[in-house]
């Protein structure tokens, strides 16, 4: 099978949307299939692109058996929501040529474009049915809602008419999948048809991220010992994490609670603004984005993580670190509203908290510390739902399978009925209920 993927971010970017572009078609070729990428180069989440790939548009290179190539964009130091529109337009544009001269010399069978961005989106759907080939919508988060429940674009005619050019691009496709079940209702909400979708979570390798001790590099390196408390946050640092809230549960517990610490991990456009809200306190400590090889250790360093969160975010997206988390055998606090998919992940693996609430942040954190018996069961609960529901091998190969059903000589529009019911990332008997 040959398959060609259009997304806007693929590695060496870590973390994000980078990370399962890549484990994707990096899992394709290893299976067998022809593999080709079109993307930018990367830039995320510091929105700056390294020198090293200005030089290297439109040329091809072979990275891990995947033929990947890079096309110019708009890159803002500082992105706003109109110069985030402006960001993704560049991509649709300098994309649109590669994506043609793919599709009419190397004939695919199954187009993937990835949302974000869903403006590129719209150019994949359309070559496909030109040269007959079926095409596959992947929605990580539904940029045109963040945009506007974020507050980063406010003109509401202007999202009357990006929610009808939405819908459209999303009827286009033959099948549109997304990583959780509230994410697939708000897909048939917006007009999809059941047979059309599916569920394809975010995975993660639970043989490189599994239990580990707690002693580990970083906290020798931020000198902390056995019997202090460390609350972890890993991840981008941007607008929709609420992030200032865990530092104001820092400084309303430094006093009372000293053996408790805060990390977090990443980088973004906030992370400066972060840094100086904390300064000064000695329980807050930040890291850079960590290596591959050292991210077990990292996630092994927590006695629980924190996933913040907007309201105004809750089922926009499902937090791709959240597989992590559970399969490092660790607790996590997440803010999230009852019936989301959040709270309906984290229920029994995890506390779940108003969002927007720094003080049921710190009653969490201090009820979490002060209980190591209720962290193992969570974590272990956590640990268990890892290896039913995140494994990559076996969620990347059902994806795999649906793909060949898509393209399959037959020109069988829908997969199978077991993967037609949604369940791609799920056991079949979690397909019509939430976790």
């Amino acid at each position: 099978m040959r398959v060609l993927l259009v997304g806007i971010n693929y590695a060496p970017d870590l973390i994000g949307v980078a990370k399962y572009n890549a484990e994707l078609c990096e899992s394709l070729a290893a299976e067998g299939h022809e593999v080709r990428v079109i993307t930018a180069p990367p830039y995320y989440p510091t929105w700056k692109i390294p020198p090293a790939f200005k030089s290297s548009y439109f040329r091809s290179r072979d990275i891990q058996g995947v033929r990947v190539t890079r096309t110019p964009i708009y890159v803002p130091g500082h992105p706003s929501g109109a110069k985030r529109l402006v960001h993704h337009a560049s991509f649709a544009l300098t994309s649109g040529a590669p994506i043609l001269v793919e599709a009419l010399s190397w004939r695919p069978d199954v187009m993937i474009a990835v949302a974000p961005s869903l403006m590129s989106a719209a150019f994949v759907s359309f070559v496909a049915r030109c040269v007959g080939a079926k095409s596959w919508l992947h929605v990580q988060d539904f940029e045109v809602d963040a945009a506007f429940d974020l507050g980063l674009l406010r003109n509401s005619n202007l999202r009357k008419w990006m929610l009808r050019a939405e819908a459209a691009i999303l009827k286009s496709f033959d099948h549109v999948s997304t990583i959780s079940q509230a994410m697939v209702d708000r897909l048939r909400i917006k007009g999809l048809s059941p047979d059309k979708t599916a569920e394809v979570r975010n995975w993660i390798d639970t043989n490189a991220i599994c239990p580990g001790s707690r002693m580990t590099k970083y906290r020798q390196q931020l000198k902390l010992g056995a019997a202090d408390i460390v609350a972890l946050y890993s991840g981008t640092m941007s607008n929709k994490q609420g992030l200032e809230l865990v530092i104001e549960a820092a400084i309303g517990l430094e006093e009372s609670h000293p053996h408790i610490h805060f990390i977090l991990a990443g980088d973004g456009p906030h992370k400066m603004r972060l840094e100086q809200l904390a300064a000064g306190r000695r329980n807050v400590h930040f890291l850079g984005l960590q290596p591959n090889e050292s991210f077990n250790q990292l996630m092994a360093t927590a006695d629980f993580h924190l996933i913040p969160q907007k309201a105004e975010a809750a089922d926009l997206v499902l937090p791709s670190k959240l597989g992590a988390i559970f399969a490092s055998a660790r607790p996590v606090i997440a803010m999230a509203e009852e019936g989301t998919g959040l709270a309906a992940e984290v229920t029994d693996a995890g506390l779940v908290i108003p969002p927007g609430d720094s003080s049921a942040l710190e009653l969490a954190i201090c009820q979490l510390s002060e209980a190591p018996a209720l962290r193992e069961h969570y974590g272990e609960e956590g640990r268990r739902r890892a290896l039913d529901r995140w494994d990559r091998r076996a969620i990347v190969h059902r994806w795999s399978e649906a793909m060949a059903g898509q393209g399959s000589a037959t020109g069988q529009k829908n997969v199978d009925s077991k993967n037609a019911a949604g369940d791609i990332g799920l056991p079949v008997e979690d397909a019509v209920r939430s976790p």
